[in-house]
């Protein structure tokens, strides 16, 4: 029994580990790209909007400034993604500056360490990502 004890402490204490840290994603590449598909992309700007937040959090600034930097990518490959859902096709291009801009934002927030700007910015960003859903 008093095996036990020790064996259910370890066996708890395993179970409790942090989630692992994101990390920012490689660059695409820019020259000669291969078509990419609107979901890969749009599941590319998602886990970068939740990297850069985790980055705000732990106030990691050039960890976010990858991440925004990153983001600004994904929006420009974007509109030229294949098999892009219809009810997006017509707005595509707008989100995807939108995106692109306040990426943008948010990695001169995080190169200059404002906190308030970065902020506002990922609230701007992580919108512009949920508007990219392919549906309601």
């Amino acid at each position: 029994m008093k095996h036990l004890l020790p064996a259910a402490l370890l066996a708890v204490l395993a179970g409790c580990q942090m989630p692992q840290q994101r990390t920012p994603l490689p660059p695409l590449p820019e020259e000669n790209p291969p078509a990419f598909r609107y979901n890969d992309l749009l599941e590319r700007a998602r886990y970068q909007a939740a990297g850069a937040t985790e980055a705000f959090y732990r106030n990691s600034w050039g960890e976010l400034e990858e991440f925004a930097k990153g983001l600004e990518q994904t929006a420009r490959f974007l509109p030229k993604a294949e098999a892009v859902p219809a009810r997006r096709r017509e707005n595509l291009a707008v989100l995807s500056r939108d995106l692109g801009q306040e990426s943008a934002r948010l990695r001169e927030a995080a190169r200059t360490q404002d906190s308030k700007v970065a902020n506002e910015a990922m609230t701007r960003v992580n919108t512009a990502v949920r508007e990219l859903r392919p549906s309601d």
